[in-house]
């Protein structure tokens, strides 16, 4: 079943100097903008997906790699160099022999888990209306 969504529009809120105002259209893409420049791109977002999903385990950079289907070595310590310089996973050094590395979402990334949800749900649907047309 594919469900529609209305949404009325709402303008975000800007705290300046202690008063809420609504953000002008500029301000949200430059705030969108900024959003796409540190979560762009095809992996990111499954990346801090699947951390999110496996808070009580210990994840490995081999692990992610072989649960993010179709990411690079290259690829993914790339892209979680970036995550990391922008607070939203950490690089642990475990202190074992071999010497392992495990990867972890911030309380910070956390913060990106209703992003993550709404494009599920989307794709879901999305997905779901593509089938429907095709007959």
């Amino acid at each position: 079943m594919v469900t529609s969504y209305l949404h009325e529009t709402i303008m975000a809120k800007i705290i300046e100097n202690g008063v809420e105002r609504e953000a002008s259209c500029t301000e949200e893409l430059f705030a969108m903008r900024d959003s796409l420049d540190v979560l762009g791109g095809k992996w990111k977002l499954m990346i801090l997906r699947y951390l999110t999903n496996r808070t009580d385990q210990q994840i490995h950079f081999k692990k992610l790699e072989r649960g993010i289907e179709g990411i690079s070595a290259k690829m993914l310590s790339k892209e979680l160099k970036e995550l990391e310089t922008n607070l939203l996973i950490t690089r642990t050094i475990q202190d074992t022999k071999p010497i392992t590395v495990t990867y972890a979402v911030t309380e910070y990334g956390k913060s990106v888990f209703p992003v993550t949800e709404t494009l599920v749900n989307w794709g879901i649907l999305h997905r779901e209306k593509i089938k429907a047309s095709m007959g």
